[in-house]
């Protein structure tokens, strides 16, 4: 058959087939599927436990209390070495309180919950406007090698969908030679399970999801 042609040969005609109605439903259907998956899936996904019992336990200070709890059980049920605290200088009311860093607030409220000094250390992190969890995670190392540890593994504790990103920046910062596990302590702001019914689970999950993305995809540790 002919093909006609137009714009002095440059294009031509051709047929295609294109969906019935009940074609487009069918695929917007499907798009719609799809999509309902991957919200149930997003959070699961983020709040990821995957612990390492002993060796160290670190928490990230700017935690709130009831994640220090637990923490303070954790440390006692699996019996680790330290537990170190990271953070970095108070966002807010630091000229109010006598602790200017999250990580000295967050090793103030484990000593308050009954753990001894000889286990809890505060490990403060340097001001930096990006790559936090990163940076806090070369702190630690610094720390550790100053004075003199070398764990083969840690066990992070982190907030609800922000445990993947923590666990894949302090893997990247502590190097291959550490292994890093990973306890999810679930948000008591909105409830995980349908984190898209609230403000709150919307933000915290998509803003995780997009900072894990870049995280995962365009961060790079910068050269030492």
């Amino acid at each position: 058959m002919e093909q006609h042609k137009a714009f002095w040969g440059l294009l031509r005609r051709r047929q295609c087939l294109v969906p019935t109605l009940w074609g487009w439903l069918l695929l917007v259907a499907s798009f719609a599927g799809l999509a309902i998956i991957g919200v149930r899936a997003m959070g699961p996904f983020l709040t990821i436990n995957d612990p390492l019992p002993g060796g160290v336990l670190v928490i990230e200070g700017w935690a709130p209390d009831y994640a220090m709890e637990a923490a303070a059980a954790e440390f006692n049920r699996n019996h680790y070495d330290k537990l170190f605290v990271t953070g970095m200088p108070l966002a807010e009311g630091a000229l109010l309180s006598e602790y200017k860093t999250y990580a000295a607030r967050g090793a103030a409220i484990l000593l308050k919950l009954g753990m001894s000094t000889n286990f809890v250390q505060a490990v403060p992190a340097l001001q930096v406007q990006q790559d936090r969890t990163y940076a806090m995670a070369k702190g630690l190392q610094r720390w550790l090698r100053e004075h003199g540890m070398s764990p083969t593994k840690v066990n992070l504790m982190s907030m609800g969908p922000h445990a993947r990103r923590s666990r894949l920046l302090f893997e990247k910062a502590l190097g291959e030679g550490v292994a890093v596990g990973i306890t999810a302590v679930p948000c008591r702001d909105f409830d995980p399970a349908h984190w898209w019914r609230s403000s709150q689970g919307v933000r915290d999950v998509i803003g995780e999801t997009l900072a894990y993305a870049y995280a995962r995809l365009l961060f790079y540790p910068p050269k030492e």
